[in-house]
């Protein structure tokens, strides 16, 4: 039972908790991060692409319209 328990947070963990704090990372440092720190968000998508393909219908970062002055 321990160990059924272990894998299921472990899941849901891998699946659900990481890839939003990837998924919230990436948005707020995605424009600004340097080239070393680009390395470690692709590898960040790298591993947990399970869990980002499973938020991704759920989620629209798309960037916001441009508010052009006339």
């Amino acid at each position: 039972m321990i160990v059924a328990l272990l894998y299921l947070v472990l899941a849901g963990a891998y699946l659900l908790v990481i890839p939003i704090a990837v998924l919230l990372y990436l948005k707020q440092r995605w424009y600004v991060a340097s080239s070393i720190e680009r390395l470690l968000m692709y590898f960040l998508v790298f591993f947990f692409f399970p869990g980002l393909l499973v938020l991704s219908p759920f989620v629209n970062f798309r960037p916001q319209r441009r508010q052009i002055q006339v």
